[in-house]
């Protein structure tokens, strides 16, 4: 049975109608040309291979606070949050994760609370690991506040072959740390923003994945600090 997890993962509802599109461009295909038939199996593969939402071990502490996205941690620097996340005007870490499109696409809740804010802003599709992609680009910025009164920032934003944010939560749900929030369709990043002081435990070039990596532990704010990628 835990061999079978392994080999057929389970696929987000959101994915069914896309892999039912792909399946049908296969037998499309086929009846143009037979050989065709193995070009669109592999599309509709990758297609489920995609939207994939595999099970994840969550870290139970509070006070961490975990990936929401499987990638590599492309950029960590220090910036002033966007207004309108009610995040104050103070410089925080940022820490940018870069999904490809063989990535699980499944974002999650980086810490536990109730979320403050969901604001979507209209914009380009630049490449995603750029770091004005942060400013630029469509993207959707939610802010949950921790029991405690501790608010972190976590911003899906599109990139050039994304072009469809999807987000689970609306003001005022509860969310657990590790519980799926949303998506964003084929490529793309994540950014989060800790709490003023509070320095990561990762560094670039880290593979991260999401609901089990930790990025940050806020009982302990002092962490390993990089800096932009050379």
């Amino acid at each position: 049975m835990d061999m079978l997890r392994i080999v057929a993962v389970p696929m987000h509802k959101e994915g069914r109608k896309f892999v039912a599109a792909f399946a049908l461009g296969t037998l499309v295909l086929t009846l143009v040309w037979a050989p065709l038939f193995w070009v669109g199996l592999g599309l509709t593969v990758w297609c489920y291979y995609f939207f994939r939402d595999p099970v994840r071990v969550v870290p139970q502490a509070p006070s961490l606070v975990l990936s929401p996205a499987d990638g590599i941690v492309s950029l960590i620097e220090e910036v002033a949050p966007p207004e309108d996340m009610g995040l104050g005007t103070s410089p925080r870490t940022r820490v940018s994760i870069f999904m490809n499109v063989f990535n699980c696409h499944i974002n999650r809740a980086p810490i536990s609370g109730t979320v403050r804010e969901v604001i979507y802003h209209h914009g380009k599709f630049l490449n995603a690991s750029l770091d004005k992609a942060s400013i630029h680009n469509e993207r959707n910025s939610v802010t949950i506040e921790a029991e405690d009164g501790t608010r972190i920032g976590v911003v899906q934003i599109a990139g050039l072959v994304a072009r469809r944010i999807v987000c689970f939560v609306k003001p005022g749900d509860a969310c657990a740390a590790g519980e799926r929030f949303g998506l964003i369709r084929f490529g793309s990043r994540l950014d989060v923003l800790l709490p003023e002081g509070v320095a990561p435990r990762v560094s670039v070039g880290q593979t991260a994945v999401a609901g089990e990596t930790i990025l940050a532990d806020l009982s302990h704010p002092s962490g390993l600090l990089s800096g932009r990628p050379s």
